[in-house]
């Protein structure tokens, strides 16, 4: 993929997620996706597999309705990497943090999240 090509799948992402549309974040990724969230510290959590991300963020959608990503800063690394800087609102607070993706085939194929604080 291009790096155009990148930035549009990680936008597309992020705006499913926002949107709180689980279906179609899940179609943005692989069957074998991989996954690595921020918690619990302090390496976080590995989940592999669609189904596996589908139950770990139907749960985070269901449980904070205020949900909001903000991509602060992105930039890719063609013809496989993207570095997502972002902000995470819930509605009682927010942390900022990073993801870095690799994609593969037009969808994302891992998303490792870092977080400050």
């Amino acid at each position: 993929m291009n790096g155009d090509e990148i930035l549009d799948l990680t936008d597309r992402f992020v705006a499913a997620l926002n949107a709180h549309d689980l279906e179609g974040a899940l179609g943005l990724i692989t069957d074998d996706f991989v996954f690595e969230s921020t918690s619990p510290a302090p390496d976080g959590a590995r989940y592999e597999g669609k189904a596996t991300v589908k139950a770990i963020w139907a749960e985070m959608l269901e449980s904070t309705p205020a949900l909001r990503f903000t991509t602060e800063e992105q930039f890719s690394v063609p013809p496989d990497r993207a570095v997502v800087r972002w902000r995470y609102d819930w509605g009682g607070g927010h942390v900022r943090g990073i993801d870095l993706m690799r994609v593969r085939e037009g969808r994302i194929s891992e998303s490792f999240a870092y977080v400050k604080g």
